[in-house]
């Protein structure tokens, strides 16, 4: 991914995004030329000369220092997940060496915790959102990502297999925070190949997510409620929450957990005792 062309169109699209009246400046009527901020409003409210900006929206983010990072931030009205994202591709612009190699595996401890956590449905994702580890009842709960051949990968599943839409009740909203989750990795690690491929093959394949990944959005992906409907125990509401391996930069540990006394508690229990069964192969729930 060419970091000049990640820069140049993730500020425009945040610029077109704002208008004069959420920025607190004076609409004098008439016709914009432009969607949103025009350079120069942006300029004035981030306290930068007009050059200064133009640089920076081509993508010259080399050398910013922070100040001028939360400056432009500010004027862009960019939430934290954005905010992030800006020092990463300007992290980029001074890099020359990845910030790290994914892993393709789990150290022996943190499977060690997946498997205490019994409970919960829990696994662990690299970068690329590859699930790397899980516990029994994670891997009955994603059990249709197992069906394919290779690593399973969460976007490759949603966009290209046909039962996602299926499986995740609200997939839709499943494709747009997974859009949003690629492109913050993408940022953060501009350097990794398999990541590039990834996103490639998903443009190649999949309108949709071609669609999405144009919007420049970024998510962080710490915690929610998502609905499955398994088709073994039917519709599951379960809350989520994501924890960094501060040890193993770029994996997180994401473990599901339903409200006590509701249907989907009832389903969550009837699930683990399937996983439980040895002679029932797990891809088969």
């Amino acid at each position: 991914m060419d970091n000049r062309t990640e820069v140049s169109e993730f500020l425009r699209s945040r610029r077109a995004r704002v208008t004069p009246e959420q920025a607190g400046l004076p609409d004098w009527g008439g016709q914009r030329r432009v969607k949103g901020l025009r350079r120069e409003e942006v300029a004035m409210l981030a306290g930068v000369s007009v050059e200064y900006y133009v640089r920076l929206e081509r993508g010259q983010l080399g050398g910013a220092s922070d100040s001028v990072l939360d400056s432009v931030a500010n004027a862009l009205r960019l939430d934290e997940a954005e905010r992030l994202h800006l020092y990463d591709l300007a992290r980029a612009s001074n890099a020359r060496a990845p910030r790290h190699t994914p892993r393709r595996s789990v150290r022996p401890p943190v499977q060690w915790l997946l498997d205490a956590m019994g409970g919960s449905p829990a696994y662990v994702r690299n970068a690329r959102t590859d699930i790397l580890a899980t516990n029994d009842l994670g891997r009955a709960l994603y059990g249709p990502l197992f069906d394919g051949p290779g690593t399973p990968n969460i976007p490759r599943y949603v966009f290209l297999d046909p039962a996602a839409q299926t499986f995740f009740v609200e997939w839709e909203k499943v494709a747009t925070e997974c859009a949003a989750m690629l492109r913050t990795h993408a940022g953060a690690n501009p350097y990794d190949q398999g990541l590039t491929q990834l996103v490639g093959e998903l443009s190649t394949r999949s309108d949709l997510f071609r669609q999405l990944w144009a919007d420049h959005n970024v998510k962080l992906h710490r915690s929610g409620t998502k609905r499955f409907h398994h088709p073994i125990v039917g519709e599951l509401a379960l809350s989520f929450e994501g924890m960094e391996l501060a040890t193993d930069p770029g994996m997180r540990l994401n473990a599901y957990v339903a409200e006590p006394g509701t249907p989907s508690a009832d389903a969550l229990a009837l699930l683990a005792s399937w996983a439980a069964t040895p002679s029932l192969p797990v891809t088969q729930l």
